[in-house]
């Protein structure tokens, strides 16, 4: 399993860089969180966020990802965010690739400062391929949360559009809502989505369904939100057995958040990396064959 979690690790990077039972009855429906999300919308404001992903292959679930953050408001959806990574893996997991100080830092977290569209990439993988003297790298239009974000939560509810799209088809559920949503119709309505998923999908990823299911408070503010992702989305995962389980709580709803970029003197456009040995063995290595 160790091994099918570093394999999963070193395919994001790769492509960065080149059912629960019906309720029988509810008698109440909770307080729908789309207006009160919408409410929260405020410049200055935010929410805060913590995050577990978990690899299920029919036979053994591990932990594959950790993440914490911190998005900011905008008017009309997410102005600015913070967001550190840590992949659940050690050195051992690597084997023999551990002797390169490339896959050696995929143990260490990532960070990433988005503001607006622009990225700012830190720690992880990045610190091995920054010029002496940068510690961030900075990606125009780049992911929302750097490549361990390719295997985390695919639904943005700070998204308004995101979120009403998610509730056309959603159903009453015990403390809150579930429902589905297809891969395309995520990729259509889904800036934050297509952004974490930059790769081109395949027909088959595209009519897979996630699921999910959404906790609310008393206000409809959303305190937890739990997807289930099929194999056929994944990296590198074609299982009809293989699923990932996202698990995002939220709290601190309308706190003063203020997220500036990296000092400029810190930030590069260029990697050192660029080309080299490692990064050409990350791109064209046989992922398929950590996961025998």
């Amino acid at each position: 399993m160790n091994r099918m979690l570093a394999g999963l690790a070193l395919a994001s990077a790769a492509a960065l860089m080149a059912a629960t039972p019906a309720q029988a009855a509810i008698t109440q429906a909770p307080a729908k969180p789309v207006t009160a999300v919408k409410k929260q919308l405020v410049p200055g404001k935010g929410v805060t966020f913590t995050e577990r992903t978990t690899i299920d292959n029919g036979r053994m679930r591990a932990i594959f990802v950790r993440s914490s953050g911190t998005f900011q408001f905008s008017k009309s959806g997410i102005a600015a965010s913070a967001i550190t990574g840590k992949l659940n893996i050690k050195a051992s997991d690597l084997g023999e690739l551990s002797e390169g100080s490339l896959f050696k830092s995929l143990t260490k977290p990532e960070r990433t400062v988005r503001i607006g569209t622009t990225s700012y990439l830190s720690g992880s993988i990045w610190s091995e391929l920054l010029p002496s003297g940068k510690y961030w790298y900075k990606a125009p239009h780049g992911p929302p949360a750097g490549f361990t974000g390719m295997l985390g939560q695919p639904l943005n509810i700070i998204e308004p559009a995101t979120l009403k799209t998610l509730f056309k088809n959603a159903k009453p559920a015990t403390g809150g809502y579930t429902g589905k949503i297809s891969v395309r119709d995520l990729r259509k309505v889904s800036a934050y989505y297509r952004a974490s998923s930059p790769a081109t999908t395949s027909a088959k990823a595209l009519k897979a369904q996630l699921t999910w299911k959404l906790s609310v408070d008393a206000k409809g503010l959303p305190t937890r939100l739990v997807t289930t992702v099929p194999g056929s989305v994944m990296a590198i995962s074609e299982s009809s057995r293989e699923k990932m389980i996202v698990d995002t709580r939220y709290s601190g709803w309308g706190n003063k958040v203020s997220i500036k970029a990296p000092p400029a003197d810190e930030v590069t456009t260029k990697l050192e990396g660029d080309g080299g040995t490692e990064q050409e063995s990350v791109e064209n290595l046989d992922l398929f064959n950590l996961l025998k």
